[in-house]
C-alpha cells in the first residue's frame, strides 16, 4: 500500500519545493538589498567553487542538478561579472576547469552570512529534532529517486 498520506492540492506544493522557493527568494532579496549583483542560480555555482575551487562544468552540474545548457550560461554570466574564470584542462583540453577570482573570494563570508541569516530566519521556532526528522525524510525521498 502507498505511503502517500497527502491531498492532491498538497502534494503538487510540497513536491516543487514551497519552502525552497521561499528561502531563495529572501535569501536574493537580501543580495539585493546589500547591492550584491548575484543571482540565486550564480550564487549556488559559486557555492560549489568555495567548497571545491577548480571543478569542471560537468561537475558542476552534478553539484547543482542542472543540464550543461544552463550552467555554461551560468559561467558565463560569472566570467562576465570577473567571478570566475575558465581554464582549459591540462589532461583533456575538452574539459573546462572554473576557478575563482579574488573578487569572488571575497563575496563568500558576506553572502555565506547572509544565507545562514535566511536559513535562521527561515527555521525560526522549528526545533532540532523536527529539523532533524525533515532531513531523514527528505533524504529518504532524495535516495528513492536517484
Amino acid at each position: 500500500m502507498p505511503n502517500n498520506q497527502f491531498k492532491k492540492g498538497e502534494l503538487y506544493s510540497f513536491i516543487t519545493g514551497k519552502a525552497s522557493i521561499a528561502i531563495a527568494r529572501r535569501l536574493q532579496k537580501k543580495f539585493n538589498t546589500a547591492g550584491l549583483n548575484l543571482t540565486i542560480e550564480q550564487w549556488s555555482v559559486l557555492y560549489h567553487l568555495w567548497k571545491e575551487d577548480g571543478k569542471s562544468q560537468q561537475e558542476l552540474c552534478n553539484a547543482t542538478f542542472r543540464d550543461k545548457p544552463s550552467i555554461t550560461r551560468l559561467v558565463d554570466n560569472l566570467e562576465k561579472l570577473q567571478l570566475v574564470k575558465r581554464v582549459a584542462s591540462e589532461s583533456d583540453r575538452r574539459i573546462n576547469r572554473i576557478y575563482l577570482t579574488k573578487l569572488a573570494q571575497k563575496l563568500q563570508e558576506q553572502t555565506m552570512g547572509l544565507a545562514e541569516e535566511t536559513l535562521n530566519e527561515a527555521l525560526g521556532g522549528v526545533p532540532a529534532d523536527k529539523i532533524d526528522v525533515c532531513k531523514s525524510v527528505l533524504q529518504i525521498v532524495y535516495d528513492n529517486l536517484k
